[in-house]
């Protein structure tokens, strides 16, 4: 009797195994990625690591900062470090690496950038560009300080980049060669991203960056309107002529932001940055701003 129950054991050991056997044979091979995973590992791993996670600490709020622009002194902060989605603030990198895209040589001002479907198709604020026309570097480039046009940012991305993706990590590579620690862009026009982050001291550090480094290109920010096929666009900062010594520098406004603004000033010799992040109201970002500049100058 012994023996039968050990050869029956033995049995249904021997089975279960070979049904295991069979179902490892059968399963399909998931452990080799795709191509479409690889590429999307690839492109994960591509982008620089941040300090926090972006989709669970960003969040819509205030923050506002002012430094002297000539020093960099610290003159008054609120959360200044605190994540926050930059919206159209994202164009000042756009135009960073289009105006490093001139100083190298590759582009001139006159160069023609061509205009894809995608970026015809993109939402207002836009210029209304068409499909397989082409748009001037110089006349992009005042577009996106004057008018934030969405259509416009697309197309310096693709010609500059090939795609918005791959465009967009080149922004973020920027940005850590800049000293920009906690911003991280993955598309060229601020539309809404979760994953898009930056703070306030970081975009204090691009317009200071950008204005430094292209002071060339200073009547693009301070410039009211900007004429384009027949159109008048008018700039999309409300302090340029409003508020004494005011000469830039760009606006953002998404819903999961709030409003936007880095705002460039001069008053005799001394010069200030003043950047205000999750204003509830066009008006109420101004006016903070506006007294901003007014109590540090």
């Amino acid at each position: 009797m012994r023996s039968n129950a050990v050869s029956t054991k033995v049995s249904a050991l021997l089975l279960a195994l070979f049904l295991a056997a069979c179902q490892t044979a059968q399963a399909p091979k998931t452990t080799a990625p795709t191509a479409s995973t690889a590429a999307a590992s690839v492109q994960t791993a591509s982008l620089p690591v941040i300090s926090y996670a972006p989709e669970t600490a960003v969040e819509r709020g205030f923050s506002a900062l002012v430094l002297n622009a000539s020093t960099g002194q610290e003159l008054y902060a609120v959360d200044a470090d605190s994540p926050r989605f930059p919206a159209s603030l994202t164009k000042m990198m756009t135009l960073y690496l289009l105006f490093d895209e001139v100083s190298s040589g590759r582009y001139s001002l006159s160069s023609p950038l061509k205009v894809s479907a995608n970026a015809a198709a993109q939402p207002p604020a836009k210029l209304g560009l068409k499909a397989g026309t082409t748009i001037t570097v110089e006349q992009a480039a005042r577009a996106l300080a004057v008018k934030s046009a969405n259509d416009v940012g697309i197309v310096v991305a693709e010609n500059i980049a090939g795609s918005e993706a791959a465009f967009a990590r080149q922004m973020t590579r920027q940005a850590r060669a800049l000293g920009l620690t906690k911003t991280r862009f993955v598309n060229a026009t601020g539309l809404p991203d979760p994953a898009q982050v930056t703070t306030a001291r970081d975009m204090a550090k691009l317009g200071l960056a950008l204005k430094r480094r292209f002071p060339q290109y200073a009547s693009y920010y301070r410039a009211k309107s900007f004429n384009y096929n027949g159109r008048t666009f008018r700039a999309t900062n409300n302090l340029l002529g409003k508020v004494s010594g005011v000469d830039g520098l760009k606006t953002g406004y998404i819903r999961m932001a709030g409003y936007n603004l880095v705002a460039t000033a001069r008053r005799g010799g001394k010069q200030l940055i003043v950047v205000v992040m999750g204003g509830k109201s066009e008006a109420a970002r101004d006016q903070e701003v506006t007294r901003l500049i007014e109590a540090h100058f």
